[in-house]
């Protein structure tokens, strides 16, 4: 065996190149955080947490198995769990044969819409993404039993059809797999010959995982601005061994990791109230101080690139709407509700932007540049001192950047 000291970056990019032999990921940072990944598996204990990586795709025959048994290769003591029960995985996990890595393929039929809750499940893989998460489980016979922590820190892939639960989604780095175009192609895997070539790999990277573990632990990777919270500690490890590997991956890395990041949230059940809080904001009252709520309604249904006309099977609602902003309080700390807004046609309930204005502010992205021009082009007509539209015309035909406004009440 040679003694030479293994080159990080280098080893890396064998990774990432065996990959792409047999993956078609949707775009390069894929490829990135899953050799990452592969790599963070065998230094655990460097990190506070580990990333769940998921395979998701919406339709089936996109190469999400394939992607997962390729990180099978290369990981350590990987454990395929198609339908292990959470007693058997937190058994696995705390058990004296070496923490496995957790590979749940068909993780739709886990957590799909005819699957159930599996609320011990998410609660176990929940717990494992901390490295101080434990499983507590009553053991022993009548009475007894004593309650018992089972250890659950473990890395965990998983490849399913449609979504999963969000507090797992935001634990996880999320690719997006697709159908190969006709003009993608991969090389054929067969596991006789391929398994090995993935396990000599997988025994270089554990090498250089023990030489590389005193650089990376303790170490607080720098995160591209605007990565915080729960994506930061998705990522913190995968940037900490990036960073110990060296060459281009530092700077790979923190670009895969924004975009990945910036994509996790698109379309994702977790960032709705987001995205509603954002379209109000910018397509919706657009500087009014008042809309009411038919008038709402009518334009994010008449969204055609948006959620809202096809809300869980039907056109947002009043009460959908209600349900969803009162999640969020105004800067006065109450909920979010329609208020009585005088019009010339009487005196409907809507929202005020003054109510809004709190969480637009801690929750949204900045809002799109406007130009000078555009934002005193118009003059808005007010009513009682406050800008009201009242119908969408109003709110689609306004200049960018104007208040929009209604006829006086």
């Amino acid at each position: 065996m040679s003694t030479t000291p293994e080159d990080g970056a280098a080893l890396l990019d064998e990774i990432e190149a065996f990959h792409r032999r047999f993956n078609v990921f949707p775009g390069p940072a894929a490829y990135v955080a899953v050799a990452l990944w592969d790599a963070h598996a065998h230094m655990l204990d460097a990190f506070d947490s580990t990333p769940r990586l998921a395979f998701l795709s919406p339709e089936p025959g996109s190469g999400k198995s394939r992607a997962l048994e390729i990180v099978e290769t290369l990981v350590p003591q990987p454990m395929v769990a198609v339908n292990a029960s959470p007693a058997a995985l937190f058994r696995a996990v705390s058990g004296m044969d070496g923490r496995p890595t957790i590979l749940f393929d068909e993780i739709d039929t886990v957590f799909g819409p005819k699957a159930g809750e599996n609320e011990e499940l998410r609660g176990f893989l929940n717990a494992g993404h901390r490295r101080s998460g434990v499983t507590y489980r009553c053991v022993g016979d009548g009475s007894s039993q004593s309650v018992q922590a089972f250890p659950s820190y473990c890395a965990v892939a998983m490849a399913g059809l449609g979504s999963l639960p969000d507090t797992i989604l935001t634990r996880s780095v999320i690719v997006r797999m697709r159908r190969r175009a006709p003009n993608e192609s991969v090389e054929p895997y067969r596991q006789r010959v391929h398994e090995k070539e993935g396990h000599a790999l997988r025994d270089r990277l554990g090498r250089w995982a023990e030489t590389a573990r005193a650089t990376v632990e303790g170490t607080w990777p720098t995160m591209p601005e605007g990565v915080t919270d729960r994506p930061a500690d998705v990522w913190e490890p995968l940037l900490a061994i990036a960073d110990a590997a060296g060459g281009t991956w530092p700077q790979r890395a923190r670009a895969a990791c924004v975009e990945l990041v910036a994509a996790a949230t698109v379309d994702d059940e977790a960032s709705l109230g987001i995205r509603l809080l954002t379209d109000l904001r910018d397509l919706v009252f657009c500087g009014a101080e008042r809309i009411p709520t038919v008038v709402v309604l009518e334009v994010l249904n008449g969204m055609d690139d948006a959620p809202w006309c096809d809300f869980n099977g039907k056109p947002l609602t009043p009460r959908a709407l209600s349900k969803m902003l009162s999640s969020y309080v105004t800067e006065a700390g109450k909920p979010i509700k329609p208020r009585g807004i005088r019009t010339t046609s009487g005196f409907p309930k809507g929202y005020y932007a003054e109510d809004l204005a709190d969480a637009w502010a801690r929750y949204c992205p900045p809002p799109p540049q406007k130009s000078a021009t555009s934002a005193t082009s118009a003059t808005p007509q007010v009513s009682g001192g406050e800008s009201v539209a009242e119908s969408p015309s109003e709110i689609r035909h306004a200049p960018e950047g104007t208040a929009t406004t209604g006829p006086a009440a």
